[in-house]
């Protein structure tokens, strides 16, 4: 864009103003000077018309032509400057008389048909004017009245010059145009002294900064100015001269910086060949890295193979409810290693975009209710309230990645657990939407922990980072949580939101997308025994009462909720009898007394008392069920739980698969591995599906074995010594006669390009460790070319034979006598082994322990009273030596798990549930020990 210069600005401001202002006043006069000229002519041609019109009306009444043509030569001759012709026409449009003989008569006679007007009337003509004025006859009608009569007796036509006005309209143009020149030269005059003055030193000063612009610094701006503009010329010259002097000190810098830059540069191509070398180090130690991942994946996994499988297998033995609890949850927390162990290896692909969702069958409240199990320990240790509510509306079998729901489950419940000292962790379980078998699910975390302010919660999805760092102290944890779990329910066609207020906690939901599974999952409750029963259930907190109540009133049972002991005594007055009482209980040591007398109350009124407490501990719940209830359940509640209790006889030792011959399948199967668990495993496995297994350590073993007998599938291993699985797989395609037996790789590296590599490399399919049932005989019917379809019926139809299954039935007490056997209170061989089997010695070294046990405990409570950490230490590890010598193995336990625990830096109140068991311990001690020294018989137990 065209910039405007000063100089312009200088004529824009003066001459164009000067010469509009001065044009406008031109135009202006000389357009009223031409109105009033026109408006004077008119004027005065009708001051002469009209009368000489009134003169003229006698002449015409009597026909003297000649008065009126002196009349009108006298009128011509008078006004000769303006008067081109004067004519008087009658009545009927005819000349009368005229004062010019030369001029044209027609032209001042009025159009044929034209009415003679009024009034005095004017048209133009080129440069004339031609006037017609009425000669009107007045005369008196009535002397009487004095009425007047006009009448029309013809006209006089005027025709007048206006050449002389126009004359003076032209002189009045052309003079005020001449001012306006005059004016405008005026103003070009002033207008050029002002850029002579001002102008041309500023575009001196103009040129003398752009020169200074190019560097040349010399130059200055000269000569003498007036005004501020002799200021502006000092101030260029000094910028000039400052410019100068900056320049030559920066000149200096320059070749300093340039020697240094050369010296840098030197360097930087040192570092470049530096940073090369490291940049090939680095892809080399991600290549390494990516191979370690998938190394340790298959070192991991071998181990977790034969824990996962043998567990498996243990649980499938006559086991105490305790034990198949400890060994549900080593299952358990096997399961979540190895999830975490998938995690490692597929976050890079959930950075990159690439996760893969499974879409499997699965129980939905089977995967929420095994989470909470696995975090019920935690918020037990916290003493809040960990309760689960799931609509009973929702369906059970879903087709999703339930791996992945209950990761991120876990990372909420923990994240809320973490976060909240007292008060209660409530989880929900409901639909938003089922449309066209698809379900759209939304899990709900509320806590009462110490929720976010406004600006903790714009970073709450960052990666590596928490709401604040004084939580990241308190707290722990490395903040990257949240980020994978909004990113995994992204994945699963979900959503994930919070709303939370400082000080009054927080809620986290999730949604994601699951198929409904077509096939309906079993319902292995039989709960038809429970129909029309009463059952009252006392809990204080509202969500597990509500969660609670739903469950057992799909069951049909009578439900009779209480939320304080008051409403409990009123639902006793009213009904006389329940069946079952269920009550839910926080344990702390003023607790445990109200329990223990709940219970004493409730036992005239109810059949069966069972409780729900919120501890994990054996003892403890064996005291409980010692003072009159039935069971003792740990929170939170599942429906599995429930029922077991409810309906003890019901349930099995879980759901025990037993194979005889005649229903296994008459194949052979070769499995091959090099690890002597996975390998004991896996021929475990087999032996339940198939008739015969050979097992052989290599891939070298299991082709010279393949070279002399046909199998109907081969499970191999892939990482072996001597020969890998790839390798022997070739062979025995190649050189043996097992060339079209399906070969299965069995392998710890869970990545998907390796098991795509796998199934490129020739084998049928793949399985990863640790090894699944339902998948092996899933393989097995899928592979094998099963000749005998009866022993396919009598597998898919087998049932559970009734003795076998009486003999497996839980009984309670029975269940207890064996959990007794397994933490005996007094172990008298233990006793008598730890004395060297000097008898007496034995019974001296138990005298004294019990006779000192009742002043250890008080002394005891007393340190637990006044928080002496210290005198507790000192007190527990001298009962810990005297316990070790007295054949009391279940207090020595927990005697020694307390000292270990107080020597580990655990708090006080930490171990309460420990000390709640200690204290017991000792009692039955005390209270066996008596019932020994009275019979006067020696202890054998």
């Amino acid at each position: 864009m065209h910039k405007i210069s000063l100089k312009d600005w200088v004529i824009l401001l003066t001459i164009v103003p000067t010469t509009l202002i001065a044009f406008s006043i031109a135009s202006y006069f000389s357009y009223s000077r031409y109105n009033e000229l026109n408006t004077f002519l008119t004027q005065r041609s009708a001051s002469i018309i009209e009368p000489l019109a009134i003169a003229s009306s006698l002449g015409m009444l009597n026909k003297d032509r000649v008065q009126l043509r002196n009349l009108m030569n006298f009128t011509h001759r008078s006004q000769s400057s303006i008067i081109k012709s004067i004519a008087v026409f009658t009545k009927d449009n005819q000349i009368f008389v005229t004062s010019s003989y030369h001029g044209d008569a027609n032209l001042l006679r009025l159009k044929a048909g034209q009415v003679i007007p009024n009034s005095t009337i004017f048209s133009k003509n080129g440069d004339d004017f031609i006037f017609h004025s009425p000669i009107i006859n007045e005369t008196v009608i009535n002397d009487a009245t004095r009425s007047m009569s006009q009448d029309n007796i013809g006209y006089i036509a005027m025709q007048i010059d206006s050449s002389n006005i126009r004359l003076k309209q032209q002189d009045q143009m052309i003079f005020s145009f001449l001012i306006v020149l005059l004016g405008s030269a005026f103003s070009a005059f002033f207008s050029y002294r002002l850029i002579k003055n001002f102008t041309r030193p500023i575009g001196a000063m103009v040129l003398a900064v752009d020169r200074i612009r190019e560097g040349k610094l010399e130059s200055r701006v000269t000569g003498q100015l007036i005004g501020e503009l002799n200021f502006l010329k000092n101030g260029v010259n000094a910028m000039a001269q400052s410019l100068g002097d900056y320049q030559e000190e920066m000149q200096g810098s320059i070749d300093q910086a340039t020697t240094d830059l050369r010296e840098s540069l030197e360097q930087f191509e040192i570092q470049n060949v530096e940073l090369d070398i490291a940049k090939r180090k680095a892809q080399e130690a991600n290549r390494v890295k990516s191979e370690f991942l998938a190394n340790m994946s298959h070192e991991l996994r071998t181990p977790l193979n034969g824990v996962i499988g043998f567990t498996r297998q243990v649980l499938k033995t006559p086991l105490t409810i305790t034990q198949r609890d400890y060994l549900q949850t080593i299952e358990r927390s096997s399961a979540n290693l190895l999830a975490i162990i998938n995690d490692i290896l597929d976050f890079s692909k959930l950075d990159a975009g690439k996760m893969v969702i499974e879409n499997i069958p699965f129980s939905m409240r089977e995967a929420v209710e095994e989470t909470l199990t696995l975090l019920a320990p935690t918020s037990h240790k916290k003493n809040i309230e960990l309760s689960l509510r799931v609509n009973p509306q929702l369906p059970d079998a879903l087709i999703g990645d339930a791996m992945r729901i209950k990761q991120v489950l876990i990372n909420l419940t923990s994240n809320a657990m973490k976060f909240t000292d007292k008060g209660s962790v409530d989880i929900d379980v409901d639909s938003e939407r089922i449309e066209n078998n698809i379900a759209i699910l939304k899990v709900t975390i509320k806590d009462t922990g110490i929720g976010m302010n406004h600006e903790q919660q714009k970073t709450i999805f960052e990666a590596f980072g928490q709401a604040d760092k004084s939580v990241t102290r308190l707290y722990g944890g490395t903040g990257l949580g949240l980020v994978i779990s909004q990113r995994l329910v992204t994945e699963m066609n979900g959503n994930m939101g919070f709303s939370t207020e400082q000080g009054q906690g927080s809620t986290f939901w999730f949604t994601f997308r699951c198929e409904v599974n077509p096939i309906s999952i079993d319902n292995i409750f039989d709960n038809h025994e429970l129909a029309g029963k009463s059952v009252l259930y006392f809990e204080p907190h509202t969500h597990s009462r509500i969660a609670t109540s739903e469950i057992l009133t799909d069951w049909n049972l009578a439900v009779h909720p209480a939320q304080n002991l008051l409403q409990v005594n009123n639902l006793l007055n009213e009904k006389a009898h329940f069946d079952f009482a269920l009550i839910s209980h926080d344990i702390t040591p003023t607790a445990l007394i109200e329990l223990k007398e709940l219970i004493a109350t409730l036992s005239s009124s109810v059949t069966q008392i069972h409780l729900a407490i919120n501890s994990n501990s054996p003892n403890l719940q064996e005291a409980l069920i010692a003072c009159g209830a039935k069971s003792c359940l740990s929170k939170p509640i599942t429906p599995e739980r429930l029922n077991k209790v409810l309906l003890p006889r019901n349930h099995l030792l879980d759901i025990i698969r037993s194979t005889s011959e005649e229903n296994k399948i008459p194949v052979k199967i070769l499995a091959v591995d090099d690890n002597e668990a996975n390998l004991k495993l896996i021929n475990e496995l087999l032996l339940e599906q198939v008739n015969e297994v050979t097992t052989v350590v290599n891939g070298q073993e299991a082709v010279d074995i393949c070279k002399h007998e046909k199998f109907a599938m081969i499970f191999m291993d892939i990482q072996m010594p001597v020969m890998d699985g790839i390798s022997a797989l070739k062979s025995i395609k190649a050189i043996t006669f097992n060339d079209n037996t399906p070969v299965i790789a069995v392998t710890a590296h869970a990545l998907k390009e390796e098991k795509d590599k796998l199934l490129k490399m020739g084998f049928d399919s793949y399985m990863t460790k640790p090894i699944d049932e339902a998948m092996l005989r899933h393989c097995i019917y899928e592979y094998c070319d099963l000749t005998q379809p009866q022993n396919i019926r009598k597998m898919k139809n087998k049932s559970v034979d009734n003795t076998f299954l009486n003999q497996q039935v839980i009984d309670p007490n029975n269940a207890t006598i064996m959990h007794r056997r397994n933490h005996q209170v007094i172990d008298w061989p233990l006793a008598l082994k730890r004395a060297g089997n000097k008898e007496e010695l034995a019974q001296e070294m138990f005298k004294g322990l019990v006779q000192s046990l009742p002043d250890t405990k008080l002394n005891i409570s007393e340190a637990l009273t006044s928080q002496d950490v210290e005198q507790l230490k000192v007190l527990m590890h001298k009962l810990n030596g005297a316990c070790c010598y007295s054949g009391v193995p279940s207090l020595g336990r927990v005697v020694h798990q307390i000292e270990t625990e107080l020597k580990g830096g655990v708090t006080i109140d930490d171990l309460e549930p420990e000390f709640f068991e200690f204290f017991e311990h000792i009692d039955n001690v005390i209270n066996q020990a008596a019932k020994i020294f009275n019979q006067n018989s020696q202890p054998d137990h």
